[in-house]
């Protein structure tokens, strides 16, 4: 692992690891609109049945940022690995005019050291 290089776990333990600090608790955030075009788009798709391309992309870019974002405030913190990790997302809207995905990431960011 290098020394700019956050490992990243959905275990609580790291396999070959000691956990030798605790830095808190990490996160990133990321709401994005779904936006007209793509509405539109998946609309179209949703017809046809089969999976609707523009909402995994989103949900894709979504987890991904989130997660960079997560590993940004675990560096921030002084954490060299996050554990822990889990996801959760949720959607703003009324009805079925839902105009935004919000994800989320969070662990808990430690100093990892090799057995």
């Amino acid at each position: 692992m290098s020394s700019n290089q956050i490992l990243l776990a959905t275990t609580n333990k790291i396999p070959g690891y000691d956990i030798v600090q605790f830095r808190g608790i990490a996160f990133g955030v990321t709401v994005r609109s779904r936006g007209a075009f793509g509405n539109a788009c998946a609309g179209c798709q949703s017809v046809f049945g089969g999976e609707i391309s523009k909402y995994t992309d989103l949900a894709l870019e979504s987890r991904n940022e989130a997660l960079q974002r997560l590993v940004d405030h675990a560096a921030s913190l002084g954490a060299n690995a996050v554990v822990g990790v889990k996801f959760d997302s949720d959607e703003f809207g009324s009805g079925n005019a839902v105009a935004a995905n919000a994800n989320i990431a969070v662990g808990t960011a430690v100093v990892i050291q090799p057995k």
